[in-house]
């Protein structure tokens, strides 16, 4: 169970891009994504972070409207603090803000973490057809000019 020397906090000035950017960066989602990447992707939406007094240990990015729709995505607990319910905590936390009340819908993305999600009340898509997307797999390989 977390304890109260563990916080969530979307003050972008504490967090530890480095940190997050090696996460990401070595993850099956954002394998290689660019420190730039991730310093732009903070700055464009709401981000939250799991500390365990200062030292971030987590951290989850909402990109949203605040009105109609949130996307859930770059959810991740460090290795050394798994098993203590932080990820549920950090969950709690974003469904909970103020600022994601009465949305019309949410999204996600997830290969290994259903059981997590489906706590918060996230289902299998109830009409997949309808929905379409545009994978560049590769973006974070290609060189950029």
């Amino acid at each position: 169970m977390p304890n109260p020397r563990h916080t969530i906090s979307t003050d972008s000035s504490r967090f530890d891009v480095e940190m997050i950017h090696q996460f990401l960066t070595n993850c099956y989602w954002a394998e290689g994504v660019p420190r730039e990447i991730v310093q732009r992707s903070i700055e464009n939406a709401m981000c939250f972070g799991v500390f365990d007094g200062d030292k971030q240990v987590g951290f989850a990015r909402v990109i949203t409207d605040r009105a109609t729709y949130a996307y859930i995505g770059d959810v991740f607990i460090l290795e050394s603090h798994r098993r203590q319910s932080l990820s549920k905590l950090l969950m709690k936390a974003i469904m909970e803000h103020p600022e994601l009340q009465g949305l019309r819908r949410w999204s996600l993305v997830t290969n290994d973490a259903h059981g997590l999600y489906q706590q918060f009340g996230f289902r299998p898509l109830a009409n997949p057809q309808r929905h379409m997307e545009l994978v560049n797999p590769d973006v974070y390989k290609r060189k950029r000019h």
